[in-house]
């Protein structure tokens, strides 16, 4: 199954940014994890459909009403046998 790494900068610690992705995440049916980096940045591992990925990308430039995305980096990642989403 596709996995993508996300590596989300901006101010998106602080907003609530991991638990809207969460939230998103599970609406679009992927699993995976958003936690905060130390360098400031949030790291979204997920996994999923194409276009569930796709349709989380570009949410993840958006972000919840509080944050400023400046980047989003996406990578392939090696898939994992992964569980619901959750927030480290």
């Amino acid at each position: 199954m596709p996995t993508r790494r996300f590596l989300v900068s901006g101010r998106v610690q602080g907003v609530s940014y991991r638990a809207a992705t969460r939230h998103e995440a599970r609406a679009l049916g992927l699993q995976g994890h958003a936690r905060n980096l130390p360098d400031g940045r949030v790291e979204v591992l997920a996994q999923g459909s194409e276009e569930a990925l796709a349709k989380l990308e570009s949410w993840l430039w958006r972000g919840p009403p509080l944050a400023r995305v400046d980047a989003v980096e996406a990578a392939d990642a090696v898939a994992l046998a992964l569980s619901g989403f959750e927030i480290g």
